[in-house]
């Protein structure tokens, strides 16, 4: 990856690389900055295999402190900006970080953090701060000089990123050099950029929209970067950059879908609008598609595989297909197995188990963990699927989320694709809560779009006549919003924790 990185800015001078903050920075420009702040690390002693976490809103400086850090040899560790500050210091400490980059209007936040991590040993502030050395201002010493990629092990660990936590303590994903190489090479041979890469960033720099920083850059593309997400801010940065093509959750095309301002605007730039991180509802996409034209391509994947298991291209988007996740990519082995590692027939539902360079080398600390997870020689990815006739694969859901209710399997994924077909429902997520007679009753928890109103009853007779009784809801829950998980996810974890509470099991 540092490899890739010193091709791709080497590759123009003038060009505009980024617009981040009203600042356009040259591929030249970039270059420089990464230069310098890669002398900076290496004058305070940051090189190969240290420990580096950065936590950031979008800003320039991410792009060149996470550019750094790749050459320094260092080893990354994201801290998403909304996490809490019991995560970020678990987290700290589990992947043994010693450095922290961090955006000073967040000093607050970092000053607390530090209580918590005592292993942190230096602090280095995105800007002036009285808590920490300006690391721009460091940067600014050192004279721009030839990118040198450093040498590295293909086996050594480049990153440690987090599972989002959503069934216990988050696991710290053992990254190498050889998987992130392996991600960018699908990307670029398997991924339908567009030819002209004017790519949207909304999502955080430092997790999802970092894994297209290479891709974007090897193909001479510019980024326009967003503080933050918002539907009407997304909307009218399509249309004033004339965006070619950009990457959301489904949560964040659901938000889109529902602004006014979408009537209105001109989106026609847009060419290939990548989604993934969770399933996204067959007829909210198809709404997306009505409005938007064939542009959307999905991926799927975990950290521990990350973003390109299977795809679900452009021109596959048809109505028979929107629930699938697609089929693998040639570049990784895929299958749905049992649970003794034996294949399942067409049709049934099977885990899906991933080998290839693609995948972790383990979980951190984890041995016992690690061992699981590789049972057989294959990655558990910990998600069940159905193959169709033509080789599509359908997520079902997540073996850990699966409701037993009344003895019967009840995957939540089947039952909210059926009710987010509902004209009433923006979002919904699906849970099974203790019930004397059931064990656990399905309880559906969504959110109407807006103006509407909820008919609880429609929609368990909705679900009962697509899916049969043992699926339909006994309940129905309305709210304002689905709590998240950091990468875009619904949280199931935290729903659950309004039913549970108290309980000292998960099953009833």
């Amino acid at each position: 990856m540092p490899d890739l990185l010193v091709t791709a800015l080497n590759r123009y001078d003038d060009r505009p690389a980024v617009l981040v903050d009203g600042e356009t920075i040259t591929y030249r420009g970039y270059r420089e900055a990464v230069s310098r702040w890669t002398q900076a690390y290496r004058s305070i002693g940051l090189g190969p295999g240290d420990g580096v976490s950065i936590l950031a809103r979008n800003r320039p400086e991410v792009l060149f402190a996470t550019g750094a850090g790749m050459l320094a040899g260092s080893r990354g560790t994201p801290l998403h900006p909304l996490g809490s500050l019991d995560d970020h210091a678990y987290v700290l400490d589990n992947a043994e970080i010693h450095t922290l980059v961090f955006d000073p209007a967040l000093e607050e936040h970092v000053a607390a953090l530090k209580q918590k991590a005592p292993g942190l040993e230096r602090l280095l502030a995105l800007g002036p701060s009285d808590l920490a050395e300006d690391l721009p201002a460091l940067a600014a010493r050192f004279a721009p000089e030839p990118l040198v990629a450093p040498q590295v092990d293909p086996e050594s660990i480049s990153s440690m990123s987090f599972t989002g936590g959503t069934t216990g303590r988050p696991k710290g994903v053992l990254g190498t050099y050889r998987g992130g190489a392996e991600l960018t090479r699908i990307q670029m041979a398997e991924w339908q950029f567009p030819d002209e890469v004017r790519f949207l960033v909304a999502a955080p720099l430092s997790h999802a929209a970092a894994a297209f920083t290479l891709p974007v850059l090897l193909k001479g593309g510019s980024f326009v970067v967003l503080p933050g997400f918002t539907p009407g801010g997304w909307i009218a940065a399509v249309a004033e950059h004339k965006i070619t093509s950009t990457m959301i959750v489904p949560a964040m095309l659901y938000a889109i879908l529902d602004h006014p301002d979408l009537a209105t605007a001109d989106t026609s730039s847009l060419e290939t609008v990548f989604y993934g991180a969770s399933a996204a509802s067959p007829a909210r996409l198809q709404q997306a598609i009505d409005r938007f034209g064939p542009v959307f391509y999905q991926f799927y994947g975990q950290n521990e595989a990350p973003m390109t298991v299977t795809v679900l291209r452009k021109e596959e988007h048809t109505p028979d297909k929107l629930a699938t996740c697609g089929r693998p990519v040639p570049w990784v082995r895929a299958a749905l197995l049992d649970e003794n590692c034996e294949p399942v027939a067409r049709g049934e539902a099977g885990e899906i188990c991933v080998q290839g360079p693609l995948v972790m080398n383990g979980y951190n600390k984890l041995p016992e963990e690690t061992a699981e997870a590789f049972r057989g020689g294959w990655l558990h990815t910990g998600d069940v699927a159905r193959e169709d006739e033509d080789g599509y694969w359908t997520i079902v859901d997540r073996t850990k989320d699966m409701i037993v209710s009344g003895g019967f399997n009840v995957f939540p994924r089947e039952v909210e694709d059926v009710l987010t077909t509902h004209p009433d429902v923006s979002a919904a997520a699906v849970i099974g809560v203790p019930d004397d007679k059931w064990g656990e009753a399905v309880k559906a928890v969504v959110v109407p779009r807006p103006g509407a109103e909820i008919d609880a009853e429609a929609l368990i007779a909705l679900v009962r006549d697509r899916k049969g009784p043992i699926h339909a809801p006994k309940s129905v829950d309305v709210a304002e919003s689905l709590p998240l998980t950091p990468v875009g996810k619904a949280d199931k974890k935290a729903l659950r924790e309004q039913y549970w509470a108290g309980s000292d099991r998960r099953v009833h």
